[in-house]
């Protein structure tokens, strides 16, 4: 017998490739651990990504940080607007905005955000290039709770890729995106069907408490 599927509101701030890949692997009710998204937001009008969640029939806002005079007043009608939608969890899907302290309380433990490195390594932005540069074997993305601390939260899955000699930053680009892919819908799903949550002492999946490089998948 199925439950409800989780609800989640997606954020983004451009192509929405990641949101593309929630979206095919979303299964609405038809499991206990299936997921809907309820509403797509982005900061930017121009977004990529609004033309996605449109063809896939979901409702869409863009709220222009702009046109707000700082941080806190865009955050507060950020989630105004996600609260309309009631969703259980909030899922970054390149969002470009640093969030404010009030809106990680607000939704604690209810925030997933995937970066583009083996956190806690290579935080911030250009982490292909400063892999590169740094001459690293292994590169690779994370998805983790979000935080206060930027790409601080408790690591819940991570992916591995080789990071090989001619490399340039699209072709390593290209090679982690391909495992953003396939790992986000991974932990959203596990979170929806109650499998993940965020605790005080770190991120834990069917009960057990990770380790802080979550759980690791070595992938070509």
């Amino acid at each position: 017998m199925s439950t409800a599927a989780c609800t989640i509101v997606v954020l983004i701030s451009g192509n929405g490739s990641n949101l593309q890949a929630l979206i095919d692997a979303s299964d609405g009710d038809k499991t206990s651990g299936g997921y809907k998204i309820s509403a797509v937001i982005s900061n930017k009008a121009d977004a990529f990504g609004l033309q996605r969640a449109a063809k896939a029939g979901i409702p869409t806002l863009v709220i222009d940080h702009k046109q707000y005079p700082d941080r806190q007043s865009f955050d507060q009608r950020l989630m105004q607007e996600i609260d309309a939608f009631a969703p259980q969890l909030v899922v970054l899907a390149g969002f470009m905005r640093i969030l404010s302290a009030e809106f990680v309380q607000h939704y604690a433990g209810r925030v997933l955000n995937i970066h583009p490195s083996l956190l806690p390594d290579y935080r911030g932005t250009h982490t292909h290039e400063r892999v590169i540069e740094a001459g690293e074997k292994q590169h690779g993305v994370s998805v983790h709770f979000v935080t206060e601390e930027l790409d601080g939260g408790p690591v819940v899955l991570q992916a591995v890729v080789p990071v090989l000699q001619d490399d340039t930053r699209d072709v390593l680009a290209a090679r982690v995106a391909k495992q953003e892919h396939v790992i986000y819908p991974k932990a959203v799903s596990w979170f929806a069907a109650g499998r993940l949550q965020m605790r005080d002492n770190g991120a834990w999946l069917d009960g057990e408490r990770l380790g802080n490089c979550g759980i690791r998948e070595y992938l070509s």
